[in-house]
């Protein structure tokens, strides 16, 4: 698989292929066989209640079951590394996390042997799961329906519980024989719900309709200690309980209204009025136990964008190129979400979810009004580029600027990634259009490359490509690949920069490394081996490139012979 450079907005996907369905399915029986007779390291039972402390997959066995999962969504074309996204997620998941360590939901050897990564899927369906080894999905639809940080905050907040507490190995262990063809059709299910939601419907319930009625009792059991942990996940980190509640009505409703498929989160999570009555009778205790400011609550002073939040001290150990990566992989979030920002972040996850232009225009005659809220204006202009009118996308991007960032300042780092995303093509188009507009790119671009946010990183990066300082985006890529080396987005624009340097064993190595990330070893090596190909005069260039080639080679085919082993 050749890797090239993906823009923000990549074509319409395709409905996922009967290969890869398979192909995730097959890597189950390894894996679960290896839980059985390769589990060496004890389990980690710290902080689980008493429902199974899931002993019998060993926390390496599950990050390898994990892994051969992630390593199929990598290659699925409905999986989305939009870097705006991801950044809003993160301001979200790393509190979270921090706060799951600081209660001592997830022991230090569970924060650092699992992969704890947000993968967002361009699903319109409402939706979030947890995969074995610390792989939580996050569906557009979930992003687009939500009206608070807090209620998004709330799902993951729920799943991270699912995996801090081994749901996934607890029930592993509880049915030996049963347990794999349960997982496999949940995760059948969960791949076919972006192509189809009959055979995901029919995954899910087959699924279901294998287990014996104690399994099932013990899945509502663990929806409820999901529920009850992260709650107390979500408070402590300083989100508002209630965004819990808000979300359990949302759901409820949605059930209430229509049953059409768009709502799976419901049929993985059965929502009870047991559940809605339990979190309602922790609002008034989480209310009066909760220490600082609650997450969108007026603060003293903003926060310095890619801080971690007031209060919360979080060591987050360096992601290692192999299987141990700990915590999350993409660190660099915004400043705090607030509601501001989540209505811009809604509406873009609407707009990417769609690959319809009757929706987009529906949203550019909304977001044109006078009286256009925020979130309309952002969803019109991003409406107007996937229609094709650069012109008038620019223009109500900059208004909405004028009239948003000033009102609430934490969106400017969105709004100025939104206008150098639609300032791109025009740049790179030639004529008197796109000298035009080297120089406002030019300077965003500076900004933009100067800042700790990923999003804006990679967005200045690609604008110093299009504004011919190809140089300067390969300097700032390289610092950020040294300190985020499992960044596959990165890599790659790294390689391109350095394709326009006329350095082929960089950008090579480059290309190498963002396979490397997403779990391609074989692809990796490859790569690797292509660099180490090039002819003598290129070789010798650059001497120190070239043993670093060397090197991770070796490391890669190591991780490549463990999994072909495993396989």
């Amino acid at each position: 698989m050749r890797f090239s450079f993906r823009p923000l907005f990549s074509p319409p996907a395709r409905p996922v292929s009967t290969t890869l369905l398979l192909a995730a399915l097959a890597a189950l029986p390894a894996a679960l066989s290896n839980a059985q007779t390769a589990g060496v390291d004890a389990p980690v039972t710290s902080g689980l209640p008493t429902l199974g402390d899931g002993s019998d997959m060993s926390i390496a066995a599950e990050r390898r079951l994990g892994d051969s999962i992630a390593q199929q969504l990598y290659r699925d074309p409905d999986y989305l590394d939009d870097p705006v996204l991801v950044d809003y997620l993160q301001s979200l998941w790393v509190p979270l996390l921090g706060a799951a360590r600081t209660r001592g939901d997830v022991p230090a050897e569970l924060s650092e042997r699992l992969a704890w990564e947000l993968m967002i899927s361009r699903d319109k369906r409402v939706n979030a799961f947890a995969l074995p080894g610390g792989y939580l999905g996050v569906h557009l639809g979930l992003l687009a329906v939500t009206e608070t940080p807090q209620e998004v905050a709330s799902v993951l907040a729920h799943e991270l519980s699912h995996v801090s507490q081994r749901h996934i190995a607890r029930m592993l262990s509880r049915q030996d024989k049963q347990a794999p063809w349960l997982l496999g059709a949940m995760v059948l299910g969960v791949l076919a719900a972006r192509a189809n939601a009959d055979v995901a419907n029919a995954a899910i319930v087959g699924s279901q309709a294998v287990a014996v009625q104690t399994q099932l009792n013990f899945s509502r059991d663990m929806e409820r200690e999901a529920d009850r942990v992260g709650f107390g996940v979500l408070t402590g980190a300083g989100f508002d309980g209630r965004g819990f509640v808000s979300m359990f009505d949302k759901l409820q409703q949605a059930g209430r209204l229509n049953d059409d498929g768009s709502f799976p989160y419901l049929r993985s999570h059965p929502l009870t009025s047991e559940r809605i009555a339990d979190m309602r009778a922790r609002l008034p205790l989480a209310t009066s136990t909760v220490v600082g400011p609650r997450v969108g609550a007026p603060a003293a002073a903003a926060p310095v964008p890619g801080a971690a939040p007031s209060g919360l001290t979080l060591t987050l150990p360096p992601s290692a190129p192999g299987r141990e990566g700990a915590m999350p992989r993409l660190p660099g979030a915004p400043a705090s979400a607030t509601p501001a920002l989540h209505a811009l972040m809604s509406a873009r996850a609407r707009v990417l979810a769609e690959n319809g232009p009757d929706r987009w225009r529906a949203w550019l005659r909304t977001g044109q009004s006078a009286d256009a809220k925020p979130g309309d204006r952002y969803a019109a202009a991003l409406s107007a580029h996937r229609l094709g009118q650069r012109d008038l996308a620019l223009s109500l991007a900059q208004r909405l600027r004028a009239e948003a960032v000033p009102a609430a300042p934490e969106t400017r780092w969105a709004v100025d990634a939104l206008l150098m995303e639609l300032m791109l093509p025009t740049a790179t188009s030639g004529g008197a259009a796109g000298a035009a507009m080297q120089a406002p790119l030019g300077a965003l671009r500076d900004a933009a490359l100067a800042s700790h946010q990923r999003a804006a990183v990679l967005l200045g990066a690609q604008a110093a490509l299009a504004t011919g300082a190809a140089r300067q985006a390969a300097a700032r890529l390289q610092d950020w690949v040294a300190a985020h080396p499992r960044d596959a987005q990165a890599w790659q624009t790294l390689a391109r920069a350095q394709l326009a340097l006329g350095q082929r064993l960089r950008a090579i190595r480059a290309e190498a490394e963002a396979r490397a990330a997403q779990l391609d070893y074989a692809g990796a090596v490859e790569r690797f081996r292509a660099a180490q190909s090039l002819p003598a005069a290129e070789r010798a260039s650059d001497g120190m490139e070239l043993a670093i080639v060397d090197v991770r080679r070796r490391e890669v085919e190591a991780l490549l012979r463990e999994s072909v082993r495993e396989d």
